[in-house]
C-alpha cells in the first residue's frame, strides 16, 4: 500500500476532528512551528485561515476542472482562453478512445494538488484496461478531508475530462511552461513560472513590476538566468485579475503557446501552504497582501 493511500485511509478514520487541530498538526510537522489563526503573518499560516474561514460559494465551482470553464466564459465573456475539450465522461468505462487522438490529457475533475492527471502521449502504447482501472481509482478522493480544503468539498460529483494534449515546441523534455499568479483581492502581486517539470524542474518568482527575484527559492531550484517572458504577459495579468477578482487571494494558472494564451486552473491554496521558501522573509511578504480581517471578525 503506498503512502497516498495511507494517507487518505488515515484521513478519513480522522475527518471527525475539527479541521483547527488536524491543521495545527498538520502545519507543525510540515514547518516545525506552530501556527497563529489568530494573528497570521505568513503566507502559508493564511493558508490555514483560509481553509477554515473563508466560506465563498463561487470556489466550490473554481475548483471543479469542468465547471470553472462555465466561469471562464462568464468572467472573459469567451472561450478562447480553454484547452479543447474531448469528453466528459461520469466513470473511465465511458471513456471512447477510438474517438481521442493519439495524444490527450485525462483527469478527474475533483482532483486536485497536481493529483489525478494522465497524460497520454501514444495512444497505440497505453494499455486501456489499467488506464480504466487508474483513472476510476481517482474519483471522490474529497481533498476537503484529506487536506481540509474547503473549497474542494463542492464539487457536484466526481467525473472524468479529457482535453487537448499542450506542447511547446520550444521544450525538449514535452512539458509546457507553466504561468501562476498570485493575486489578492482581484491585484495581481507574484508571479511564479515552472519550466520543465519533466526533466531538469526550476521555478522563479517575480514580483507585480515583473522584475525577476533572484534571491527566492521554494520547492525546486531558481534560474541562473531568468527566462524572458511572453511578448504578452500583459494580457495574462489583465486575464488574471479578471479570473481572481472578488476573492481574498486566488492563484490563476495559465499557459503560453505560440503567443496564445490557454487557461489552466484556479488554486485557493497552493501546495495547501507548506511550500517552505527561502529566505524565509518571503514567506511573510507573500502573507502581507492576504486580507482576511472581516472574516476573522
Amino acid at each position: 500500500m503506498n503512502k497516498k493511500r495511507i494517507k487518505y485511509i488515515l484521513a478519513n478514520v480522522l475527518a471527525f476532528v475539527p479541521d483547527k487541530t488536524i491543521l495545527r498538526i498538520h502545519y507543525a510537522i510540515k514547518h516545525h512551528r506552530l501556527i497563529s489563526f489568530k494573528h497570521p503573518k505568513r503566507f502559508t499560516e493564511y493558508v490555514q485561515c483560509y481553509k477554515v474561514f473563508y466560506r465563498n460559494p463561487e470556489m466550490l465551482r473554481c475548483t471543479d476542472k469542468f465547471h470553472v470553464r462555465e466561469y471562464v466564459k462568464e468572467k472573459t465573456g469567451t472561450d478562447i482562453y480553454l484547452n479543447k475539450l474531448y469528453q466528459v465522461c461520469d466513470k473511465a468505462e465511458e471513456i471512447n478512445f477510438t474517438k481521442l487522438p493519439q495524444k490527450f490529457v485525462i483527469k478527474t475533475t475533483d482532483g486536485g494538488n497536481g493529483d489525478n492527471i494522465f497524460i497520454c502521449k501514444d495512444k497505440d502504447n497505453i494499455n486501456i484496461d489499467n488506464v480504466i482501472t487508474l483513472i476510476n481509482s481517482w474519483r471522490n478522493k474529497r481533498y476537503d478531508i484529506i487536506s481540509r480544503e474547503w473549497a474542494y468539498k463542492g464539487a457536484r460529483k466526481s467525473q472524468i475530462i479529457i482535453e487537448q494534449f499542450l506542447e511547446d515546441d520550444n521544450n525538449e523534455d514535452c512539458s509546457i511552461d507553466d504561468y501562476k499568479f498570485m493575486c489578492y483581492d482581484g491585484k495581481f502581486r507574484f508571479l511564479w513560472v515552472d519550466k520543465g517539470r519533466y526533466s531538469h524542474h526550476l521555478r522563479g518568482f517575480w514580483n507585480e513590476n515583473l522584475e525577476f527575484l533572484y534571491n527566492v527559492r521554494s520547492d525546486y531550484p531558481t534560474f541562473d538566468t531568468p527566462p524572458v517572458l511572453p511578448e504578452n504577459i500583459k494580457e495574462m495579468i489583465a486575464l488574471a485579475e479578471k479570473l481572481s477578482k472578488g476573492f481574498p487571494f486566488a492563484r490563476i494558472d495559465l499557459y503560453n503557446i505560440k503567443k496564445r494564451i490557454y487557461f489552466g486552473e484556479i488554486t485557493f491554496y497552493p501546495c495547501s501552504g507548506y511550500v517552505k521558501y527561502s529566505p524565509d522573509t518571503f514567506d511573510f511578504e507573500l502573507g502581507k497582501y492576504f486580507n482576511l480581517t472581516e472574516i476573522h471578525k
